[in-house]
This record gives C-alpha cells, sequence and structure tokens, in this order.
C-alpha cells in the first residue's frame, strides 16, 4: 500500500492556537435600513480570528467559500530567508484553511485562487485537509491578455482556481446559463411545431462503443442499411460509418419529423436536436477565457467606476466570481470570502441573491468594502455584473468587530480577566470557548448557556459559597449539569455536587490558546503589476 502523501515544513508540528473571540456588531457601520433582518455579515479584523469566531455557530453552514489569499511571491519577509518565508506561508494558510474545512456544508465547495509560486504546494496541502478525493478541478484563469514587455521568463497570463467539494459524492456543480449565441445556432427552416432545431450528424464512427466492437468481430451491424431519401437518392453511411439509428428506428424517427435530408429531400439524413429538448444550461470548462469571465484590466475599470481610492493591485472582475457563485450556489446560500480585500465577493453575492460573510482584516473594510456594499445597496453600482444580475437596489449587511482578548496580564504578568468586558460580555466570551450557546434564560439566571443533553453554563464574578451553591442546586432538576465559572470559590465546592462542575476564572482557559494576539497577518503582497501590462504586439 502506498504511503500517503504529506507536505512537510518547517514548524507544522508547532499549532497555532487561536482564541475564539466575540463578534460585537457596529450598529453606526450597519447598513440595515432597506433589510432590518439581514444576516449579511462584514467583519473587520484578522481573518484567523474571525473565522475562530464563526467557527461554532456557523460550522457546516456555508455552501460556497471562495478565497483570494496572498500568493508569497518572495517579496514580504525581508528578514527571513526564504525557506522560512514559505513555511510561514504554509503554516498560516493551513490554519485558515482547517476552520474553512470546518465552516463548510456537507455539500459544499471551496474555491481558491492562486498561482505558481505556491499553487502546487497549496494542492498537496487542500489534499490533506479536505482529500484527495475531494479535489474536483483546477481552473485556469485567463487575467490578462497581452504579453508583459519586461517578463524575464515567460510572461505569466493566468492564476489557478483550486477547487474542493466537502463530500465529492454529495456535490455537483451548477449548469451555465445559455447564451444567445447558443440558442442563436437553432433555426428552424420547415416550421416544425416542437420550435427551433439544428442538424446533428445522422451517423457515428464504427471505431467505438459497444455496436463497434460488436461490427470489429461480426462485421455485420444493425446500423449499417440502405436509406432512401424523400427524393428517391439510395443512401449507405459513410466508410467507417453507421447510421445513428437502426432501421426501425430510423423510420419512426422520419415519420415523427425527427430526420432532415434538406430542403429538397435529397441531402444525407441529419437528426433535428430541438431546443426545447436540450439540457438548459452548459457545463462548465476548466479554462475561464477573460472573453467570459473579464481579467485584471476589467476589475481595476469596475473599481475605478466605484471611485472607492487607491486600487488593489490584482482584483478580481466581478464576472469570474459571479461563474463561481453560479456554478457553487443557489439564491439563498451562505457565501463566505475570508480575505475579502476590495468586497467583490460580497458585492457579487449580494446582486445575485445570496447571503454572504465577508472578512477584511485592513483599513480596506471602511474605505472599499463597507463604501462598496453601500452603493450597491443604494443602486450607485453601475458596473460589474448588476446589468446581467438585473440588480437595482435593497438588501442590508451588518458590520462587525472582532472583540479584544478575554484574558491580560496584570502588572506583575499574572492572568486577569480584560476590564474591557462587562458582565454579558465575559458570560458569552467564556461560553464561547467551553462551547456552550449564550442565550439567557427568562426565568433561571443561572441558565445563560446551553449545551447538549440539559447541560448548562453560569458565569460570575462574585465569589460562590456554600449557600450560593446551594440555593442554586436547589433549583435544578435530576437530569440537567451546570457548569458555573467564576472568580473564587470556597475550598471544596468543586467536589459538592456530582451534576455540579465549579471552574475558577481565567485559570480555566490558559491553556487552551493564546490570548492577547490582534494579528495573524500573512503580511504577503500580491504578484507585482508592471506599468507596461497594457496590450501590445509582442510578434
Amino acid at each position: 500500500m502506498a504511503n500517503k502523501l504529506e507536505l512537510t515544513w518547517y514548524g507544522k508540528d508547532e499549532p497555532i492556537l487561536v482564541e475564539p473571540r466575540l463578534l460585537i456588531e457596529n450598529a453606526a457601520r450597519s447598513n440595515t435600513t432597506a433589510d432590518p433582518d439581514t444576516e449579511n455579515m462584514l467583519i473587520h479584523g484578522d481573518n484567523l480570528l474571525a473565522l475562530k469566531a464563526l467557527e461554532s455557530k456557523y460550522a457546516g453552514q456555508v455552501k460556497c467559500i471562495y478565497i483570494d489569499p496572498p500568493y508569497n511571491t518572495g517579496s514580504a519577509f525581508e528578514h527571513y530567508d526564504d525557506n522560512l518565508e514559505h513555511s510561514q506561508w504554509l503554516q498560516l494558510i493551513r490554519s485558515r484553511l482547517e476552520i474553512l474545512s470546518a465552516l463548510l456544508a456537507g455539500d459544499g465547495s471551496i474555491w481558491i485562487s492562486i498561482d505558481d509560486d505556491e499553487g502546487h504546494y497549496l494542492k498537496v496541502l487542500c489534499d490533506e485537509i479536505f482529500g484527495r478525493n475531494n479535489f474536483i478541478n483546477t481552473v485556469i484563469w485567463e487575467k490578462k491578455y497581452a504579453p508583459q514587455g519586461n517578463a524575464q521568463w515567460l510572461s505569466d497570463s493566468h492564476d489557478f482556481i483550486l477547487v474542493y467539494a466537502k463530500n465529492k459524492e454529495k456535490w455537483l456543480p451548477r449548469l451555465l446559463p445559455r447564451t444567445a449565441e447558443m440558442d442563436g445556432r437553432y433555426k428552424n427552416p420547415d416550421n416544425d411545431p416542437r420550435g427551433p432545431w439544428k442538424p446533428v450528424d445522422g451517423t457515428i464512427s464504427l471505431s467505438g462503443g459497444q455496436r463497434g466492437a460488436q461490427y470489429a468481430k461480426t462485421g455485420v451491424s444493425a446500423n449499417i442499411y440502405e436509406l432512401i431519401t424523400p427524393s428517391g437518392r439510395k443512401l449507405l453511411p459513410a466508410k467507417g460509418r453507421y447510421w445513428y439509428f437502426t432501421k426501425e428506428k430510423m423510420q419512426e424517427a422520419i415519420a415523427d419529423n425527427r430526420i432532415w435530408f434538406g430542403a429538397n429531400g435529397n441531402n444525407v439524413p441529419a437528426v433535428k436536436k430541438f431546443l426545447s429538448e436540450v439540457k438548459q444550461g452548459v457545463s462548465a470548462k476548466t479554462i475561464w477565457f477573460r472573453t467570459e469571465v473579464g481579467d485584471n484590466q476589467e476589475a481595476k475599470k469596475e473599481a475605478m467606476t466605484l471611485n472607492l481610492g487607491s486600487i488593489f493591485a490584482t482584483p478580481k472582475p466581478e464576472r469570474l466570481i459571479e461563474r463561481v457563485l453560479i456554478l457553487a450556489t443557489n439564491p439563498g446560500d451562505l457565501v463566505l470570502d475570508s480575505f475579502l480585500g476590495s468586497g467583490t465577493t460580497a458585492a457579487v453575492a449580494h446582486k445575485m441573491g445570496r447571503r454572504y460573510i465577508g472578512i477584511e482584516m485592513g483599513s480596506h473594510a471602511y474605505t472599499h468594502c463597507k463604501v462598496r456594499l453601500d452603493k450597491v445597496i443604494a443602486g450607485e453600482d453601475p458596473g460589474g455584473i448588476t446589468k446581467s444580475a438585473k440588480w437595482e437596489k435593497g438588501g442590508g449587511y451588518r458590520f462587525y468587530e472582532l472583540a479584544p482578548t478575554l484574558i491580560n496580564e496584570d502588572a506583575f504578568g499574572e492572568a486577569v480577566i480584560n476590564p474591557d468586558y462587562d458582565a454579558d460580555m465575559l458570560a458569552a466570551g467564556v461560553a464561547l470557548h467551553e462551547g456552550f450557546t449564550y442565550h439567557p434564560d427568562g426565568k433561571l439566571f443561572w441558565k445563560q448557556s446551553s449545551g447538549s443533553e440539559k447541560s448548562y453554563l453560569f458565569v460570575t464574578t462574585r465569589h460562590l459559597n456554600s449557600d450560593y451553591l446551594d440555593s442554586i442546586q436547589s433549583t435544578m432538576e435530576e437530569d440537567e449539569h451546570l457548569t458555573i465559572a467564576c472568580c473564587s470559590y470556597d475550598k471544596g465546592l468543586d467536589r459538592v455536587y456530582d451534576h455540579i462542575t465549579v471552574k475558577k476564572i481565567p485559570q480555566m482557559l490558559l491553556e487552551r490558546c493564546e490570548f492577547g494576539k490582534t494579528d495573524y497577518n500573512l503580511n504577503i503582497v500580491h504578484p507585482p503589476v508592471y506599468e507596461d501590462e497594457e496590450e501590445y504586439d509582442a510578434e
């Protein structure tokens, strides 16, 4: 049995223990006027921390993930050698992909833009995380039209999009819509009441298939016979081919006006393929040309039209994201982009009627993503897919910030609860760490957060004594279990009741993750963009 292929790098065995943070809505930045019940989320903050914040609530719910992570071109970690830079990139990408895998729905898919610098390493890494058996395809996207005048070796004109399913047995891509050009190939020269059709070759090669194999053995085929056209012309199929139908089926098709012999009834027979009977969509190919989904230049023009200020070096055109969402989602499905950049994925998802979560750590969350979505909601974004999607205006989103770290160090190096946390935030924060859902009960104060099998969590900053504990126990049912997290308690109270567990905060949390970390930034730029990238004739 072959050994499992596994990618190794410096530091791989040192996992990143990410603190699960609360997400706090910034109502002043939310846009809910047109849709007070919106579930769309725009999150400002480090995307690894934000993903960890989403993990417990949205695990298994995201239908489509599209990410365009930094490509690691070798220009970011100037103080480290190339090997360490490569290892750092893999380490930080892996941490994100592991949470993204947990967020994917059972019938969901992830689409990752990448180039040659790390693409092949990323493929092996994704095989480990998502399973090699769940790999779908590598899409080739033509991002540039003309070669670069100052390319040192070969002028790159494409990026990759790696596509994985959560479970390949449960996932199938949707069909692309048919174009007017495709439908225009269907005509109706004989006014057939079934509508437009196009002629398809009425013969099949003898070199393949079961019938071909039988003919190779016997020299006989039921699909080789003399056929008489309406004009009286006698025909045999061309050498090496046989008729599409057997003699009996051919006569039935002729009687049903499904065979076309030309306007004069004298041509070699063709089968009429009706537009009304063809598959109402097109299977996507693995090469996506710029004429179909746009390129870098189109994306830059879209951004310039929105007047967002600085333009990203390598933005993605809306048509590219539109194709991903057509193939991977239906209206109402949840889409996630944790490297939101200028906000393209969220804008396209909004116009296409998908729910979305977008994460951006930099100031672009304010200056680009929010501004762009506000324009989409107001009907002030005329570019991108606005026209093709028939988008007008409406919808909304909620803007979130990451809560500060739950635990700080005091002047003596001791772990203490962050004073920025009020009682409700502390209860919700500890619940997130402990795997409970925070929703206080209206009757019993200790039922702050609930878990499974009638288990509850109560968080308090007051000292826990025996009288307080007894009063709580007296209101519990026999099959209920309670965890109490408090700052201090009388000695021995953690052993009084079998169905009540007493823990001390912050000590109970210290070994679970690293606190105080605010930035897991990849800090890697996209591939350089050259001033003379505009089209020119290289011949």
